[in-house]
């Protein structure tokens, strides 16, 4: 029997239904509050939670942060406190010091397991002082890392508004003057090249993308789109809670991360949209199917396509050789892993496994069958997929088969580190930009480091220390 043979011609899925080792997911605070600039975050949590917050965020103590915690005390939770007394009295004083044009309560663990009915009080509140409140559950008793967006978001999908709700001259000449205003001093996106025609638009019904990613990418992603026809209705969110998109039934949406499931779901059966389903925009092989898929469900001939992505794998050969033929194994953190996954098989690496917190193979189908067509154009073996992995089990493999490199959350990098595996902490790729042509580089660049840190140690001559260090 031949190895082809042996191997499996199908992915492979399992749930160990172990505990989420994941980041908290109300750290989604940390981006979404610089994303949607004229927001407050309001997270309702212990003290655990404000330090979490603390720390998660010291690196912004530069900044003007937009969040704060509201500190649940023994009064509150033994229900001696009145709850809507109390949070009114904080979002008085938030519109007083902030005037903030949306404020959201992020629900964590403590709120759940007391049963606070914030979505029973944020309607009342919200019409008493005047600001709207977006209730979003961040719990990390139910939710994964990256998972606190994909609430946020599901929850402000419902507050987008129709075409009817700006129908009138005066809503749609304020909407204008707001776009106008935020557009001044920046460079046109919409202006065509000088060496080119101008780009013509198809007829093709509204396009909404939903995903909290950067503004470079935002542009470029919007550009990419230009260049095959393709206009932009919107983001969500949008830079600014007053600009949400205008969604109506029948409007086409797509994702820009696999962790968005939720607000797919919300846009789909509360808004009526229809859900463009393709893989993500990580790497090159990913973000050409991605356009691919848009262009297909509005008939329109992509253009350019094979060439640009032929030309990125080329620019990228210098960091493919540094991990062709070598292994990487996922722990699970962020839910980014199997598009990950597919993007360094595509580079020549192999995958035993993927651990994924959370795996909601409707929204990710486009990913899976991807992933699965990848392995076997590169003739590699398809990983196995663990569903809420066991970290004593994943140990125990990882331990048997030694993989070249590690992608894991932070409490397991300097014990595997110690034991002569290499790491890499897979917040990483939450907070870079890897989306797009142009960001691939940014995404090897993460993988190789520590492989390129290890070779710098052997030609010093230090790794011969570090393995004697570790066997004391």
């Amino acid at each position: 029997m031949t190895l082809a043979q042996a191997q499996p011609q199908s992915l492979e899925f399992d749930c160990e239904t172990g505990n989420y080792h994941t980041f908290c997911p109300i750290s989604c605070v940390a981006w979404l509050y610089q994303k949607i600039e004229d927001s407050f975050f309001l997270v309702i949590g212990t003290k655990t939670c404000g330090y979490f917050l603390q720390n998660a965020m010291g690196v912004m103590i530069f900044a003007e942060p937009r969040y704060a915690m509201a500190e649940l005390e023994e009064a509150d939770i033994s229900a001696q406190l009145n709850d809507y007394e109390e949070l009114k009295r904080l979002c008085l004083q938030i519109k007083r010091d902030r005037n903030p044009s949306v404020i959201v309560w992020i629900g964590t663990c403590t709120t759940e397991i007391i049963k606070t009915d914030l979505e029973g009080l944020a309607p009342k509140l919200e019409d008493e002082i005047g600001i709207p409140i977006v209730v979003a559950r961040a719990n990390g008793l139910d939710y994964a890392f990256t998972q606190g967006e994909d609430t946020v978001l599901a929850a402000m999908a419902n507050r987008c508004p129709t075409s009817a709700d700006v129908t009138t001259p005066e809503e749609k000449e304020e909407r204008g003057g707001i776009q106008k205003f935020l557009g001044l001093g920046r460079k046109k996106e919409d202006a065509a090249p000088a060496d080119s025609n101008e780009t013509q638009y198809h007829d093709h019904p509204n396009l909404v993308l939903f995903g909290s990613v950067p503004d470079p990418i935002v542009t470029q992603m919007n550009l990419e789109l230009k260049k095959q026809g393709i206009k932009v209705g919107g983001w969500l969110p949008a830079k600014r809670y007053t600009e949400l998109p205008v969604l109506d039934e029948g409007d086409y949406v797509i994702g820009m991360n696999p962790f968005l499931s939720r607000t797919a779901t919300t846009l789909m059966r509360r808004r009526k949209c229809k859900l463009i389903g393709a893989p993500f925009p990580i790497g090159p092989d990913g973000t050409r199917a991605w356009i691919e898929k848009i262009c297909s469900v509005f008939n329109i001939e992509p253009k350019g396509l094979k060439e640009r992505e032929a030309k990125i794998w080329a620019s990228l050969e210098d960091y493919i050789a540094l991990i062709r033929g070598k292994s990487v194994y996922f722990m699970g953190d962020n839910l980014l892993e199997i598009s990950l996954a597919r993007f360094l098989i595509r580079c020549g690496m192999t995958v035993p496994e993927i651990g994924i917190p959370y795996m909601d193979k409707r929204y990710q189908a486009a990913e899976l069958a991807l992933l699965e067509k990848t392995c076997h154009d590169m003739n590699t073996a398809l990983p196995k997929i663990i569903e809420k992995p066991d970290n004593y089990n994943q140990l125990q493999r990882i331990k048997a088969t030694h993989p070249d490199l590690v992608i894991t959350g932070m409490a397991h990098a300097n014990p595997l580190e110690a034991r002569g595996i290499n790491t890499k902490w897979s917040v990483e790729f939450t907070f870079a930009q890897i989306h797009g042509f142009a960001n691939a580089r940014d995404i090897l660049e993460l993988v190789t480091r520590p492989l390129r840190r290890n070779n710098s140690l052997k030609e010093m001559g230090w790794d011969k220390l570090v393995k004697e260090e570790a066997k004391v």
